[in-house]
């Protein structure tokens, strides 16, 4: 897998290379994008994500599967004491990011939390066999 936020100085393959470095890219980059950091290692049977999501319970973050996007949420309760008057809060009470994982089932996934640490195990996608057709040209 190759690192999707290197630049390929490159042009010769960069419509193929555009493809793979896809996988595993957030899909929505804004202004909370620091706020999940996230290693991804590639081991031989599949790839493995370590999100920081510290002050968070287990009980708080969601894991979601659908159409081949991994979405992780995490939201906190606020406290609401009126008292306090905060000039600069910079701790977030809810964060969100999505991953394209491909075509994976959400029993293949497995996930644990840990030291504020969330810790995803993806299997790798079988290569699936094609099987060659001949197309009939038409008169």
């Amino acid at each position: 897998m190759k690192n999707y936020l290197s630049k390929n100085n490159s042009n010769e393959f960069g419509f193929f290379d555009k493809a793979f470095t896809d996988f595993f890219k957030p899909v929505f980059y804004g202004s909370d994008f620091g706020a999940m950091k996230t290693d991804i290692k590639e081991t031989d049977d599949g790839y493995k994500m370590e999100i920081e999501m510290p002050g968070f319970s287990k009980e708080d973050i969601s894991l979601d599967l659908k159409d081949g996007y991994l979405s992780i949420s995490a939201e906190k309760s606020e406290s609401s004491d009126e008292s306090e008057k905060f000039i600069r809060r910079e701790r977030k009470m809810s964060c969100s990011r999505s991953y394209y994982v491909g075509d994976v089932s959400e029993e293949d996934v497995k996930a644990k939390y840990a030291n504020g640490v969330l810790s995803i195990a993806i299997p790798k996608e079988e290569a699936k066999k094609e099987i060659p057709k001949k197309i009939v040209i038409e008169d």
